[in-house]
């Protein structure tokens, strides 16, 4: 059905800033780059507050008093899903995988687990590999026996109902561009559990926009991620109910710059962070958007990008992680 006869409750500041970066352009020098500032939408800032307007409307639909939801130790999606309960007047259990990295005070104390914290969710910590999926249904089923209503929302909020933040995103960014008289040649973007880029593709394939979007992975090979954003795409749009197929070729994932895993610093991450607030004041995360700007830059400086072009780089937000990750910046 179209977007709009969706459930929706209103918890992002829309439209995000589109902006020129010019000071980073001209310190990589290539094409010029853009920034949509998805870091401003509210509740915290970041993408999952998009996906989260149609997920929290999906649960107070189905009479939930109660979410739950995981992800890593310095989730943003997890402090955002308790910003968004906290606001609606919900109980929110936090699910929390520890990773590789999980040794430092400051992730394990910091960040956004402080603000978990602050805004009243319930933490569970599990080690790595631990089980999720059965820790999720036996907490579900606890809470269902002591009455409560549990609604489940996936990492990253990143099913069909939650990518349609994205679709909504992919009308708004173009709809800025055009205003601007901006030609988009490139969507560079952070690329994890796959429901922004998903969702981002099937808003432009709605519209029958051709804009390329390039996913800079952050936690699996590049091969393994495309399939992965091409099945919650079809799912999208098979929600949206568009017959229309996207060609396999407009799903494009980059690996090279995932690391050692998921959360886990690397030197190119460490260097775009500093070079986005260096250049012009803006704070990525170690996590996602570090990741994806030291990509782009890469790939800037291979020559994969025309100099007269256009790319908009996706601020899917998440900088509260950077004081958990504090010790990871000690050389800057």
């Amino acid at each position: 059905m179209p977007l709009v006869d969706f459930p929706r409750i209103p918890l992002a500041n829309l439209p995000t800033p589109l902006e020129p970066l010019p000071r980073l352009s001209e310190a990589l020098g290539g094409p010029s780059i853009w920034v949509k500032r998805d870091d401003c939408t509210g509740l915290g800032g970041g993408n999952k507050t998009r996906k989260l307007e149609f997920l929290m409307a999906a649960a107070r639909q189905q009479g939930a008093d109660t979410v739950v939801t995981h992800g890593a130790v310095q989730s943003n999606h997890a402090c955002l899903t308790a910003a968004a309960a906290a606001k609606l007047g919900m109980t929110c259990h936090l699910l929390l995988e520890e990773i590789a990295v999980d040794t430092d005070r400051d992730y394990r104390g910091s960040g956004n687990l402080l603000l978990d914290r602050i805004y009243g969710a319930h933490l569970h910590r599990l080690a790595s590999d631990s089980g999720m999926d059965l820790a999720i249904d036996s907490l579900l089923a606890e809470l269902r026996e002591t009455g409560r209503r549990p609604y489940l929302i996936p990492a990253g909020g990143s099913n069909a109902l939650g990518a349609l933040g994205y679709v909504d995103c992919a009308f708004e960014l173009v709809g800025q561009a055009k205003k601007r008289k901006l030609a988009i040649d490139h969507i560079v973007l952070a690329t994890g559990s796959a429901g922004t880029q998903a969702g981002l593709l099937a808003g432009l394939h709605v519209q029958k926009s051709a804009i390329p979007v390039l996913g800079i992975c952050t936690s699996r090979p590049g091969e393994e991620q495309q399939a992965k954003v091409g099945k919650l795409c079809d799912e999208t749009l098979a929600l949206l109910e568009c017959e229309r197929p996207l060609t396999r070729e407009a799903i494009r994932a980059n690996g090279d710059y995932v690391g050692q895993g998921d959360g886990v610093p690397t030197m190119g991450m460490i260097k775009a962070v500093a070079l986005a607030a260096r250049s012009e004041g803006l704070l990525l995360d170690p996590v996602y958007t570090g990741k994806a700007l030291a990509g782009l830059t890469d790939l800037i400086h291979q020559g994969k990008f025309g100099s007269e072009e256009n790319v908009v780089f996706l601020h899917t937000g998440g900088s509260h992680a950077l004081f958990g990750y504090r010790s990871t910046f000690d050389s800057l």
